[in-house]
């Protein structure tokens, strides 16, 4: 997860997954195999995953998307059988915008939401017109501005919709210039802005530390950003699959917790939550 394919390769990428099509093709071993699309490179972290369910006639196929956009339509029209990238609150109104019927079997980790800034050392310092940066999608924009909220640097509506913009700002002191971008590219505004709201994925790839770097962050255990677990997701008609689950209490195991607990030291937290209660967030 350290920085972006190239065009070139997502294009090439692209075009090998949707003609991988089909759900656990047979790996002519007797084994099936399944696909697994993420964002970026964890692959040191599947690879336990990998090794686990291999005991159980599963080979994991994972394959790496450079966006928000592919894994969840690879998964909806059978490129991919699962995908694990985003949160409940992401993929619950991007499936909507898209009319797709896909859901969450599984809780991964939360990954907080960071302030970060190049130019100053504090929030404090942060002055008056500075422009900040946040992620111009809807879930991710609403999420940045209750953020934003939170650091006391504006305040918002009282019935301020988590899918709102902008305009839902209801005070803003120091007249911050708030200008939604993608997400993607957040962390490379860093130079040009006086601070930037950035994903924990895309900070990683930025070579940022999500547990370190950030001027203010999301509080993991606050009840707040609940909505904002990351899921494994499969096709409607598949939640139960009983191969998937197995991948799902693969990552769930504590011999992942223990890796992700002693790898991102507190850049993201490991949550394990059934998918009854992943419905109710």
């Amino acid at each position: 997860m350290k920085k972006f394919f190239s065009i070139f390769a997502v294009v090439l990428l692209t075009v090998s997954v949707l003609a991988a099509c089909g759900s656990k093709e047979s790996s002519g071993n007797g084994k099936k195999t399944i696909k697994i699309g993420i964002n970026g490179d964890d692959g040191e972290l599947w690879r336990i995953v990998q090794k686990q369910v291999k005991n159980d006639g599963i080979k994991l196929k994972i394959i790496s998307f450079s966006d928000y956009v592919q894994p969840n339509t690879a998964l909806n029209d059978g490129s991919l059988d699962l995908n694990a990238f985003q949160t409940i609150t992401y993929m619950n109104q991007f499936k909507k915008d898209h009319n797709l019927d896909i859901s969450a079997i599984g809780s991964t980790v939360i990954a907080p939401m960071g302030i970060y800034s190049h130019k100053y050392k504090n929030l404090n310092d942060i002055p008056d017109g500075a422009t900040i940066t946040i992620p111009n999608d809807v879930t991710n924009a609403g999420r940045a501005l209750k953020l934003l909220q939170s650091s006391k640097l504006i305040s918002l509506v009282d019935n301020f919709d988590p899918k709102g913009s902008i305009e839902q700002i209801k005070e803003n002191p120091k007249h911050l210039k708030i200008k939604p971008i993608a997400a993607g590219q957040t962390a490379r505004s860093l130079d040009d802005v006086g601070a930037a709201i950035i994903n924990n994925g895309f900070a990683v790839q930025a070579g940022l530390d999500p547990a370190k770097d950030p001027l203010y962050k999301e509080d993991p255990n606050d009840k707040s950003a609940m909505p904002y677990i990351n899921v494994i997701a499969s096709r409607t008609k598949d939640k139960n699959d009983k191969d998937y689950l197995k991948i799902v209490k693969a990552y769930q195991s504590k011999e992942v917790h223990d890796y992700i607990i002693k790898r991102d030291k507190g850049a993201t937290v490991p949550v394990v939550i059934t998918i009854g209660k992943i419905k109710n967030l």
